[in-house]
């Protein structure tokens, strides 16, 4: 089956106002950048986000934030964008703020069709504030639910037209658990290759998961925090 879609632009067809969304990377590392400028184009509003963070101000999802088209996220790390500060303490953006293990479980349970769960982190903080507690051999834990989305929308290195991806270095982070857990997927790479074409033995996210496909274009790939050794 052939997923390729033209551009980012066709790829989000579908998106509406208020849906639930999850957006792969870490910090700036393996971001859809050309997604996250095609729903800028479109002006769809109110999402709720799940990402681990929100990019900078003037990159990633700091690009939506600024366009006040995110009404919440569901984060696990928000120290690097001056303007997601201001909107939460403000109040103009709900913020939920997760254990960055129980982020990636509860996502990954969504793409399993586990609804619940149970972990020790953030007993006997406000992480379990309204959660249920639970004993097991002697130690407690809080029930967490499952994170699913309407759209996903993550960046691979090399996919085929099958949505089959492969991911590179530390650019996969969030994005494989993604895939699996949302209603559309819609994956952008680096390098589209036609079906075949790829190591079966290689793939990290079967094409099972992927609605559309693109390749895309123009990446930045900016470094968030720049480290250099010091001139001798």
């Amino acid at each position: 089956m052939n997923k390729v879609v033209a551009s980012a632009d066709e790829a989000i067809v579908g998106l509406e106002d208020n849906m639930t969304i999850m957006v792969g990377g870490f910090g700036l590392c393996g971001i859809p950048e050309n997604c996250i400028e095609a729903i800028l184009r479109s002006g769809k509003k109110g999402f709720t986000c799940i990402s681990n963070n929100a990019g900078v101000d003037n990159f990633g999802l700091g690009l939506l934030l600024k366009s006040r088209q995110i009404k919440k996220m569901i984060s696990s790390y928000v120290g690097e964008n001056a303007e997601f500060e201001r909107q939460m303490l403000t109040g103009e953006l709900e913020v939920e703020l997760i254990p960055q293990g129980t982020l990636a479980e509860r996502i990954r349970a969504g793409g399993a069709g586990i609804p619940a769960f149970y972990t020790p982190a953030g007993v006997g903080t406000e992480v379990a504030e309204g959660k249920e507690l639970r004993q097991f051999h002697g130690k407690w834990y809080l029930l967490e639910e499952w994170l699913r989305a309407d759209f996903a929308f993550i960046k691979a290195w090399k996919g085929d037209a099958a949505g089959n991806l492969i991911y590179r270095g530390t650019a996969r982070n969030f994005n494989p658990m993604m895939a699996t857990a949302a209603t559309i997927t819609v994956a952008e790479v680096e390098e589209l290759v036609p079906i075949g074409a790829l190591d079966p033995n290689q793939i990290h996210t079967p094409g099972i998961y992927v609605k559309r496909i693109f390749q895309g274009r123009n990446y930045q790939k900016p470094i968030e925090q720049r480290t250099v050794r010091p001139k001798n």
